[in-house]
């Protein structure tokens, strides 16, 4: 029997700088995410949107961050889901939001791999690094800083607790990438973060370098979040994200990626995040969304239906 799915809905907005993110979770639920799910065989319980708890007094010297405490409550609240989804042997689905989420997602899910002697890896499906500290962002929004955070950079004390399992900074792979500050540049450089930018993967194609990504978490027998932006996409098929870039992934480019995710068996979590229905289009990307998760647990070319965009 496949594993369990639990849904989680992290309805964040604090982290962006444009609102709308919050109904991000019900625009995926909405597309028939759970529905889509059970169809392919799976068991799935949808554990509602997470709240935000009471927040604390956070101040940080750097003036430009907004939303600090709430940010940090978020993280908070989405982190005590994750752990009920993961203590239950479920494979937890994290329903954004903007990806500040990541902030209590990702440690979740590496916490449990920790305890089960296994190594935690980490896709990054973004236009973006997100590799930002709180000391070095200049935007102060914090969607831009969860894989610094993840990854056990420094500065994050007091505002975010420390992370119990942080994930190698090697054991990171980005795809995708086109929007890249000076900082962030030169970070994910010293630390070792493996960066596939869109002339990578231009010259060498998606395949092949997530092909090797995937053969390092499978001789690690790694366990692996995926974190899927909508921005990962290119805006003309994917419009409903505040941060478009252009150039990005294809429809049948993202469908491979996700495809060949489902095939490794490796992937243990999920998030899709910075979806803004706002911002869409009669729920084109939130329909696209779903259909790329659907990818991701075991629909094929063949069994997807004939669909307008």
């Amino acid at each position: 029997m496949p594993q369990p799915i639990c849904l989680i809905g992290a309805p964040v907005e604090t982290g962006a700088s444009q609102p709308g993110c919050l109904m991000g979770p019900d625009a995926l639920r909405t597309a028939g995410i759970k529905p889509v799910l059970e169809q392919l065989g799976y068991p799935v319980t949808d554990l509602g949107n997470a709240v935000l708890p009471d927040l604390k007094d956070i101040d940080h010297p750097n003036r430009a961050i907004r939303h600090l405490a709430e940010t940090a409550g978020w993280a908070e609240a989405i982190r005590t889901m994750g752990d009920t989804a993961v203590d239950r042997d479920h494979l937890p689905i994290f329903l954004g939001g903007d990806h500040s989420i990541s902030l209590g997602s990702v440690p979740a899910v590496a916490r449990k791999s920790a305890e089960t002697g296994r190594k935690p890896f980490l896709l990054w499906l973004d236009a973006h690094p997100d590799f930002h500290t709180l000391d070095s962002t200049t935007s102060g929004n914090l969607h831009g800083i969860p894989v610094a955070y993840i990854t056990g950079q420094g500065g994050f004390d007091p505002a975010f607790p420390p992370v119990p399992a942080p994930i190698d900074p090697r054991h990171v792979c980005m795809l995708g990438i086109r929007s890249v500050d000076v900082s962030e540049h030169d970070s994910l450089r010293r630390n070792g973060v493996t960066v596939h930018d869109m002339r990578a993967i231009d010259e060498h194609g998606f395949g092949r370098l997530l092909m090797g990504f995937l053969d390092d978490v499978k001789a690690a027998d790694g366990t692996l979040h995926v974190s899927l932006d909508v921005d990962f996409l290119d805006p003309d098929i994917a419009p409903a994200v505040g941060t478009t870039v252009p150039g990005g992934a294809t429809f049948r480019e993202a469908h491979l990626v996700m495809e060949m995710l489902c095939d490794s068996g490796v992937v243990t979590s999920l998030d899709v995040v910075e979806l803004n229905p706002f911002l869409d289009e009669r729920g084109k990307t939130a329909k696209l969304m779903v259909d790329l998760v659907a990818s991701l647990f075991g629909r094929r070319v063949m069994d997807r239906p004939t669909r307008s965009y």
